[in-house]
Formats: structure tokens, sequence, C-alpha cells
């Protein structure tokens, strides 16, 4: 027979002995705070009322054909770059973990290059490649057979040179990013995967990866973030991003702070949404870990509306209850 017996020290104190327990006060905490509102609304004022800040022109020019076609092409430079990149940078974290010298060589070799020379500077050789190479030709070496032959400013535009160097320079650093995450995980993981005759292959796809994006989307989205900013770079190979449109803007109606504000409100923008993602793709590969996922906005808001609406009481906390088995 099971017996439900209440745990000890159940029965209910008497009024002198209650406890009354008082939340701790933090009043430099308020104070801080309004401190610091009172310091934005002065900026805001100072920034408002400024004679020298065009507002008119910012309000006109914030949905200009030009800048939304920039904004178009930045959004698509950076998708592009950070897909290919991040697929490049699985291949080379692969290769650097290999046991093979010639695979692991080659990609250190990669990194080495790409992050040891300025990214402008990648940018500007891309642009210039057609200095270099005036035709891109696939045949036979030292005969005059040739298979293909292109011209190389017709196949290297601008846009696919900025395309390229982005690419190339983003996969060295996440490849790093990549590396790291994989060797976050246990070795044992990939032990059992070999011990179950999995290839390595296919350890690396369903075993190492999914484990290790918890350590790879976090920075990784912040570099997806600065690849964004990173499209700025381009005007010197005159890829009309939005940064370049806003330049070109400026350089006609004279007005270069208000044409800068207008691109980092654009900046601003498309970096909060990109920033949404990342906050969903953190949650889902963190639900695995120790510590409790924080609530998502809509679950703060319907939380919210659930303590406004009348009768709704909060749920009293259970009791622990002891059982005795007979």
């Amino acid at each position: 027979m099971t017996v439900i017996a209440p745990p000890q020290g159940s029965q209910r104190l008497s009024n002198a002995d209650d406890v009354d327990a008082v939340p701790r006060r933090h009043p430099w905490r308020w104070s801080g705070a309004v401190a610091l509102l009172v310091i934005l609304a002065l900026f805001l004022y100072s920034v408002v009322t400024n004679p020298n800040l065009d507002l008119v022109t910012i309000g006109r020019f914030v949905a200009d054909k030009r800048i939304l076609v920039g904004v178009g092409l930045t959004v698509l430079i950076t998708l592009i770059a950070m897909v290919v990149s991040t697929l490049l940078a699985v291949l080379l974290a692969a290769m650097r973990l290999s046991k093979n010298p010639v695979l692991s060589g080659a990609a250190w070799f990669y990194v080495w290059i790409f992050r040891g020379t300025p990214q402008i500077v990648q940018i500007v050789l891309w642009g210039y490649l057609g200095l270099l190479y005036q035709k891109l030709t696939l045949g036979i070496p030292l005969t005059e057979i040739v298979f293909w032959q292109v011209d190389t400013n017709d196949l290297i535009n601008a846009f696919v040179a900025g395309t390229l160097a982005l690419t190339l320079n983003q996969a060295a650093y996440s490849s790093e990013i990549v590396r790291a995450g994989m060797i976050s995980v246990d070795d044992g993981q990939r032990e059992a995967a070999y011990s179950l005759g999995m290839s390595p292959v296919y350890t690396l796809r369903r075993v190492l990866l999914p484990q290790a994006m918890r350590m790879i989307i976090p920075p990784m989205g912040n570099e997806t973030i600065s690849m964004m900013k990173s499209t700025s770079l381009l005007m010197v190979i005159a890829v009309p991003e939005v940064y370049t449109a806003a330049t070109a803007i400026s350089a006609q109606n004279l007005k270069q702070v208000e044409m800068l504000v207008v691109a980092s409100i654009w900046y601003l923008f498309m970096t909060t949404v990109l920033s949404i993602p990342q906050y969903y793709l953190e949650r889902r590969y963190g639900r695995g870990s120790s510590h409790a996922l924080p609530p998502t906005p809509l679950q703060r808001l319907r939380r919210v509306l659930d303590r406004s609406k009348p009768g709704v009481e909060p749920a009293p906390p259970t009791q622990t209850t002891k059982v005795i088995a007979e």
C-alpha cells in the first residue's frame, strides 16, 4: 500500500512567526537609468536642432531609388559571400584537422595568405585582375590547342570581383571559427561514430557539425554582420552598393554628412534584421546546453499580456510531497 504523507513542517506558522520578505531596493540602478535617458534625450535634441544638419535631405534620400538599389545589392553580396564562404570554411576546417599533411598544409597556406593581407588590397587585386591576365584560357599548355577563352574583364566584372574578394577572405576567418567549434566536440563522439562504421564524411556531417554549431553560430553571426559592413569597401572598384550610392549622391548635392546618415540608417536596419535569425539559431542549437534558454520576445509579450488580463492570477507554487511505500 502506498501512503502519501505531507512534508514535515507543513503546519501553518503563527502570525508571530511569519517572516516579511522585503525585496532589496536598488536606488542607484534607477538613478543611473534616468541619467542615461537624460543624456540620450539631450543628444537627440542637439542633433534635431542642429542647423548644420539638413533633416529634410535625409528624409528625401532615405528612400531614393539609387539608395534602394544599393541596399539590395549589399544584401545580395552579403548572402552570396556568406553562403559560399561558409561552405569553403567547413572544407578548410576539415582539411586543417585532417591527418593528411598535404591537405592540412594547403588549408594552412590558404588561411595564412588571406588573413595576412589587407582585405582592401585583395579587393583591388581582383578588380585589376585584367591587368595581369588579359584573357582566361582553358587548353593544353605549351600547345596551340584552346578549348575555351574569354576576356577577363568580361568574365570578372566589378560585382564578381568584389564578391570573390569578400568570399575568399571571409572563408579564411570562418574556417578558424568552424575548426574551433569542431575541436570543442569531445573526441569520444568521433571514436563512437567510427566504431559504428560511419565514414569520416558522414561523421563530420551527422555527428561533429551538429554539436559544434552551438559554438559556431554566435561568432558566425557576428561575421555576417561584419561582412555586410565590409561591402562598403567595394567602393574602390565602383560596385554600386549602398555606401557607394550615397557617396555618388553626395558628390552631386554636396550633402556629405546627410548622405552618411542615410547610409548609416540603412546599415543599422539591415544589421538589426540579420540579428533576428541569429537569435533563433542560437536558441535552436543551444537546446541541449545545461543553462535554461531565455524566453523569446514573443513569449515575453505573451506573458505581459497574460498578466494584464483581469482575473488571471499566477499559479501558486506546488507543494512537495513525500511518498512512502509499504
